[in-house]
């Protein structure tokens, strides 16, 4: 054979068997490389919008059937949707880095000031960045949730992570919808009994039921469910719960979340529909630590449950007590005073927009060590408060009673009742020694309010029943009061708060603190 054949590069050469490698093939392309590679060369375009659009269409026209264009825009769709999630998941991440390198504190003082913000405010830093949504979601930052608002923004699942995420942490938790003011404010009455009267808040008294019957909050009576969860962990460490208009809270789902709140400090109730009696029966039955209760009803004027025991047993139950408000409740005088004699550090009352109240409690509440630490007393828009009893209390006043008192407010829209018949109104009262009070005693703000002259169009007429439903209890009550003293209070039946005060004088004496009784006398009456 020719050597110059075997010689030419044209033919194969065979592989030897001296071991000389093989001839290197072209390596695989692995799937991650191709779509690393195919992405970079879809997003080096410089018109893709206009290219991948034209691209499409070539590819659908070049598809026959219906159901292939129709599984190929799907598809496009999908890796569409695909591509703009992880574009924004890889923007999220960047941005992340870039403030874990750019933001001046640490994680802990990052903590410390989330911690202080609102939780509106908190959740919009969560909502930040991948590293603020990290310190936000610690434990001390939901140590005081407020979830209030004007309008239905949350409902219970919010409230459960919540509570959840603060664990026993939690101190302060806000729930509810506000339509005026807040409770708490100087002016929040509703005058109940007048057709058409407007309440501070700026809605007429009707519109206002109707328009909370439109919106309605989303909050159910489960909202309070995880305070008493795994072992009542949440609401064990629990000071401030404040609740406005959850239109479907009821008394077992309050009173159970009640129950797991021993640490109660400051609870403020508005617009619930729950009932006074076993709220109270609550509060004092688990809650002895509390310092401010502040109630207002849901139907003015009409709940009529407070009984004299659960008044007795408020007073035992809560002795810290120093800030009490019921609103809009039927509350006779002998009731009232067992409240406010049996609290020996109470300083700021607030009964406005009471049924019943005619002010006889007010006699010779100062004497003595009963009414020392009294610094507010309101009784704003009171039905049936009366001229004289205003004119007796700052009478008592001027004799030196209440050396604490700073602030009264006896206004009303409709003026004080007559000493005869609380429906004849007094506008401007010659017997009540206000500029004298003020001149003698300049140190107390006194309101009183009053229109020029009645506009009633109509009354409501409310029969207190209390006087039967109490009949039945003993005609004395004799109870220890916190600082040791024996209290003794009386139900007795005929009582009634509209009646004349031909009787006060006998009324008065049933309502005696003895100061000076031993502990086997204070043994022996229980």
């Amino acid at each position: 054979m020719d050597d110059t054949l075997l010689q030419s590069p044209s033919l194969p050469k065979r592989p030897c068997c001296s071991g000389d490698p093989l001839p290197m093939e072209t390596p695989k392309v692995s799937i991650p490389q191709q779509m690393d590679d195919l992405l970079e060369t879809f997003l080096g375009f410089s018109d893709s919008s206009f290219s991948i659009d034209l691209s499409l269409e070539r590819l659908l026209e070049s598809r026959a059937r219906d159901s292939d264009k129709n599984q190929l825009i799907e598809n496009a769709l999908k890796l569409g949707s695909s591509l703009l999630e992880a574009g924004k998941r890889s923007a999220r991440r960047r941005a992340s880095k870039h403030n874990s390198a750019v933001w001046a504190l640490p994680p802990d003082l990052t903590i410390k000031v989330f911690s202080m913000l609102d939780t509106q405010s908190l959740c919009y830093a969560a909502a930040t960045c991948s590293m603020f949504n990290k310190c936000a979601m610690c434990p001390l930052c939901y140590a005081d949730i407020d979830l209030i608002s004007s309008v239905p923004k949350v409902n219970n699942v919010v409230v459960s992570t919540m509570i959840q995420r603060a664990g026993k942490n939690l101190q302060s938790l806000k729930l509810g919808i506000l339509s005026g003011p807040t409770a708490s404010g100087t002016s929040r009455s509703i005058f109940y009994s007048i057709k058409n009267s407007v309440d501070s808040s700026g809605f007429a008294w009707n519109d206002k039921r109707a328009r909370q019957g439109k919106e309605s909050s989303i909050l159910t009576r489960s909202c309070l469910t995880s305070l008493s969860a795994e072992g009542g962990t949440a609401g064990a460490m629990l000071r401030r719960l404040h609740l406005y208009n959850i239109d479907r809270m009821d008394n077992a789902a309050l009173c159970t979340a009640l129950s797991a709140c021993p640490s109660l400090l400051d609870l403020e109730i508005v617009g619930l529909h729950v009932e006074l009696r076993q709220t109270l029966e609550s509060v004092s039955a688990n809650c002895h630590f509390m310092e401010r209760l502040f109630f207002e009803s849901s139907k003015t004027g009409r709940d009529d449950s407070l009984k004299t025991p659960t008044c007795v047993d408020l007073v035992n139950g809560c002795p810290h007590l120093t800030s009490l408000a019921l609103r809009g409740f039927k509350l006779p005088d002998y009731k009232v005073r067992i409240l406010v004699k049996g609290f020996r550090k109470i300083r700021f009352v607030d009964f406005s927009t009471s049924y019943s109240i005619t002010g006889t409690f007010l006699r010779n509440l100062g004497s003595g060590s009963s009414g020392s630490s009294l610094e507010v007393l309101i009784l704003r828009d009171c039905m049936h408060l009366k001229e004289v009893e205003v004119a007796r209390f700052l009478a008592s006043v001027l004799a030196g009673d209440f050396k604490l008192l700073r602030h009264i407010d006896i206004s009303n829209r409709e003026g004080l009742a007559s000493e005869g018949d609380w429906i004849e109104r007094c506008y401007n009262s010659s017997l009540i020694p206000i500029k004298r009070v003020l001149e003698e005693r300049p140190e107390i703000c006194i309101l009183a309010e009053f229109p020029s002259e009645g506009s009633f169009m109509e009354i409501e007429q409310i029969i207190d029943s209390d006087v039967n439903s109490d009949a039945s209890l003993p005609s004395h009550i004799s109870i220890p009061t916190s600082d040791g003293s024996l209290f003794t209070s009386s139900s007795d039946g005929s009582y009634n708060s509209d009646q004349g005060s031909g009787n006060e004088d006998s009324r008065d004496a049933a309502y005696v603190f003895y100061e000076e009784s031993s502990a086997d006398e204070v043994e022996l009456a229980l």
